[in-house]
């Protein structure tokens, strides 16, 4: 059984080995839906938690567009803009129900998706820019926690009981975080959305 540093040590190189989709590495051609869902398999299959889970199906692109998370696509053709709305849907499609995304991307997909003054392959690099800085942030906040997990249940005696409370510490903390991060962001989503109602739908 791993002890909790090995644990950790596995927790950063996991984080080390993640990487995200460049605007460079889309291509500039249109694809069809089979072309994107392969193309999303191949690069952000690092992320998927099982081997048999789908980066991307058919059924998730179509609910994605039903549900206004997505523009339609042009002759059935998806633009190099479509695959970047996908990959901003797919981190947050863990976090948020679809009225969250919808109210989230919509000034995006608004404002920058087939504009020229900015367009969104600008906002994505730009956005994913904080990427380098953010990961190192976040491997020193999960240190951090780690150390202050192995600093409970001090005095008990059991090292394996031990160990055990302080793994279950150690997962609250980054629980918690996760927590009131949601928390943060469904409260400005519910700004936004009391700013700016969703237009009805005909």
């Amino acid at each position: 059984m791993m002890t909790n540093e090995e644990r950790l040590e596995s927790l950063l190189q996991h984080l080390d080995r993640l990487d995200r989709i460049r605007v460079e590495d889309i291509p500039q051609i249109d694809l069809y839906m089979d072309q994107v869902t392969t193309f999303m398999e191949k690069h952000l299959g690092e992320m998927k938690r099982y081997p048999d889970d789908k980066v991307l199906t058919k059924t998730m692109i179509n609910n994605y567009a039903k549900n206004n998370l997505l523009p339609a696509p042009v002759r059935k053709k998806y633009t190099q803009e479509h695959i970047i709305l996908l990959v901003f849907i797919y981190y947050f499609k863990n976090l948020l129900n679809f009225n969250d995304i919808e109210t989230i991307l919509s000034y995006i997909t608004e404002h920058h998706f087939g504009e020229e003054s900015l367009p969104l392959s600008d906002v994505y690099t730009e956005i994913f820019k904080m990427e380098h800085g953010q990961m190192e942030r976040l491997k020193e906040d999960v240190r951090t926690k780690f150390e202050t997990a192995r600093g409970t249940f001090q005095d008990v005696e059991d090292d394996s009981s031990r160990e055990g409370l302080q793994l279950f510490s150690f997962i609250c903390e980054l629980a918690f975080d996760v927590y009131l991060k949601k928390q943060m962001i469904e409260r400005i989503t519910d700004e936004l959305r009391a700013e700016n109602p969703p237009k009805k739908k005909k």
